[in-house]
């Protein structure tokens, strides 16, 4: 198995996020995912042989799962044209081209048990992401109700978890909510997916943008 830790394709406009290099064709994306590991904001600097083809097939199982794909153009590296074609072998399973959206800068983020960084505000204020929760929770309980904790979307260094309200003054109170509603429904629809394969989906995050006025995950 190969390890990918980075690429670089000269005349291409390129964005290296934590994990993924993104590359700028103009009204489409090629992100590639690669082995590097990101923790609480932190890029390790071992990476993963494989993970970032786990990380990109996860991702297409989500998308159709959820009737989310809409926005994906291409998985095979070949269709995609140069350089991406002459790279075929170490990119494939770990790249995909999408349609380019104008990014809500915002992290969505949907809690369902007490676990992460929701424990260590639930420890040490009784709430999380801002919402007071019952005190007699203990670590990893499931909450009385899903929760959405929106988080700022930082270009560099790290996330800030933010009071809704404070997301809804930025970027007006019908997107706040639709992105809340909606970012709700797709993790209940995953978490009942996970549970009846018997596993438990504590909590995950979603990004949206938008092209014109379609939303897109």
């Amino acid at each position: 198995m190969t390890t990918l830790k980075s690429t670089n394709y000269k005349g291409l406009l390129r964005r290296q996020g934590k994990v993924r290099d993104v590359y700028d064709l103009g009204d489409r994306l090629v992100l590639i995912a690669s082995d590097r590991i990101s923790a609480f904001d932190w890029v390790i600097p071992t990476p993963i042989p494989g993970k970032g083809e786990l990380l990109t097939q996860l991702s297409l199982f989500w998308f159709h799962y959820l009737g989310q794909e809409d926005q994906i153009l291409e998985t095979d590296p070949v269709r995609m044209g140069t350089p991406f074609a002459e790279d075929a072998e170490s990119l494939r399973g770990r790249t995909m081209m999408v349609r380019k959206t104008n990014v809500i800068p915002f992290e969505c983020v949907v809690r369902g048990y007490l676990a992460g960084s929701g424990w260590q505000e639930y420890q040490d204020q009784g709430s999380v992401g801002f919402i007071t929760v019952p005190t007699s929770l203990k670590h990893a309980s499931e909450l009385p109700k899903i929760l959405f904790t929106p988080a700022t979307k930082a270009e560099s260094g790290h996330d800030e978890n933010i009071p809704f309200e404070r997301m809804a003054d930025a970027i007006g109170s019908p997107l706040a909510e639709t992105l809340r509603c909606r970012s709700i429904e797709l993790y209940q629809r995953a978490k009942d997916h996970a549970r009846s394969r018997g596993l438990i989906l504590a909590d995950t995050k979603f990004e949206f943008g938008k092209i014109g006025d379609e939303i897109l995950l």
